[in-house]
């Protein structure tokens, strides 16, 4: 299910996670060439992308949402 990025924080490994409006957490590496997300290396980038959809695995299971 498509849901709206509402903000980013990075995880303990350092890194970017997307928090989505349905209140799930979905991890976004840019790791070429496997995952390429040039975006989320800069603020400007992540800025860019907030209220864009993206595709949330855990809407489709059923999933709780993730804590803050």
């Amino acid at each position: 299910m498509q849901q709206p990025i509402t903000g980013f924080h990075v995880d303990d490994e350092g890194h970017w996670v997307a928090q989505l409006a349905c209140g799930h957490n979905q991890h976004v590496r840019h790791d070429p060439p496997w995952q390429n997300r040039p975006w989320t290396q800069s603020a400007q980038g992540r800025n860019g992308v907030l209220g864009q959809p993206l595709n949330c695995v855990k809407c489709d299971q059923g999933a709780p949402r993730d804590r803050p």
